[in-house]
């Protein structure tokens, strides 16, 4: 069928992954031939890995890097890819020559570059490509202060809850998570703290005000 369709929009290219090999090289290219159609050009990409390195990069498989979110999650979630995967995202997401990538690499085989540094090289070249350079350098430094100084960001949102709501229904309401599922593999994974102090009973009602981290990039101040 999806052959059948490249012949009836008398499609000229067709451009995929190489899980799509088969339908767009062999399906589609040979039901034109056969119904007298010229047979389109394909082009095939290299698949993305999402950000446990191994997988294809799938909101279903919950590794995915949404190009809709801010310039801090995007690049902190581009930090978070193993070492194994940066090659993948040089060749496929950055704006990087082919002699440029071959540089970070060499110097990454030589010793001369640390993989942090190229990462956050790489992360900030992603950011910079959807948002801007400007963005990408306030989403740098706020990661360097982050993760690397430990710092709580001190500007943050201010959420007001109800006393006694339910960690879960805070969850959904910030925005943090987009379901109650999520909301308690954050839970079990240990990725929620209020002030600090790790919350694990996803039905257990918030104590008091304060700060709520979900994850390592999301922070709200409950008021």
């Amino acid at each position: 069928m999806q052959g059948y369709d490249a012949y009836a929009l008398n499609a000229d290219i067709q451009i995929g992954g190489t899980d799509q090999l088969f339908n767009i090289v062999t399906a589609a290219r040979k039901v034109m031939t056969y119904l007298g159609a010229k047979p389109n050009i394909a082009i095939i990409l290299g698949i993305l890995p999402g950000t446990d390195g191994v997988l294809k990069m799938s909101k279903s498989h919950g590794n995915h890097i949404p190009i809709n979110t801010d310039a801090m999650d995007m690049y902190g979630k581009v930090m978070s890819i193993p070492d194994s995967a940066m090659p993948s995202y040089s060749r496929l997401v950055t704006r990087w020559t082919p002699p440029q990538i071959k540089e970070i690499e060499a110097n990454l085989a030589n010793g001369s570059l640390h993989p942090r540094d190229a990462k956050m090289k790489l992360a900030r070249e992603i950011v910079s490509t959807f948002y801007s350079d400007s963005e990408a350098e306030e989403a740098q430094t706020y990661f360097i202060n982050l993760f690397q100084k430990k710092d709580i960001p001190t500007e943050m949102p201010a959420i007001p809850f109800q006393p006694e709501q339910k960690l879960l229904d805070v969850l959904l309401a910030v925005g943090f998570v987009s379901s109650k599922a999520e909301a308690r593999r954050m839970i079990e994974q240990k990725g929620v703290k209020l002030d600090g102090v790790v919350l694990t009973d996803p039905f257990s009602a918030l104590p008091s005000t304060g700060v709520l981290q979900v994850g390592k990039r999301h922070f709200v101040r409950l008021v």
